[in-house]
């Protein structure tokens, strides 16, 4: 009876193991989300929010992007953030708080568009209501999108009332 040679055996050994690695790695593999960059992604106050964002949001898991301070959750993608977007001015759209973090909200057909208001840069966030709440999407992010102070809050037509007025 032949006996293989120890050389044999490495290279056999060697081979199963990379075969094994190169399947594990391709079940490991979910497609990278093409998101484009916003016009200031590269704002070094990006940064402290995208090293804390969560690993999910609701079900949805975090997945890779292929663009500098972006994220997205879901596959399909559920949320999209995009840090350093134009900082939104006096609006009168929907301004809502929560967490302590104020946003401003323009819903669409189906996608929601939530930024950040007062602080800078500002965060955007593309949901689907349908798909996930925006509750949990706004209470799952606040932490994160906290970490960019913020400089003014929103004000609502019932806060215009309160205001002294001067004459």
């Amino acid at each position: 009876m032949l006996q293989p040679s120890p050389a044999l055996i490495f290279r056999l050994l060697c081979t199963i193991l990379a075969m094994t690695g190169s399947v594990v790695a391709l079940t490991a593999c979910a497609p990278t989300v093409d998101v484009t960059a916003a016009s200031d992604a590269a704002n070094p106050a990006c940064a402290p929010m995208m090293v804390a964002l969560p690993d999910a949001i609701g079900d949805a898991a975090l997945r890779k992007t292929n663009s500098q301070a972006t994220a997205a959750w879901g596959d399909p993608s559920q949320v999209i953030l995009r840090c350093g977007v134009n900082v939104p001015g006096p609006t009168t759209d929907r301004c809502v708080s929560v967490n302590g973090i104020d946003w401003v909200i323009k819903e669409g057909d189906p996608v929601w568009t939530l930024t950040t208001f007062g602080r800078e840069p500002a965060t955007e966030i593309l949901m689907d209501p349908e798909k996930i709440s925006s509750a949990t999407v706004l209470a799952d992010l606040s932490a994160s999108v906290g970490k960019i102070p913020a400089s003014r809050n929103c004000v609502g037509q019932e806060d215009l009332q309160n205001l002294p007025t001067t004459r």
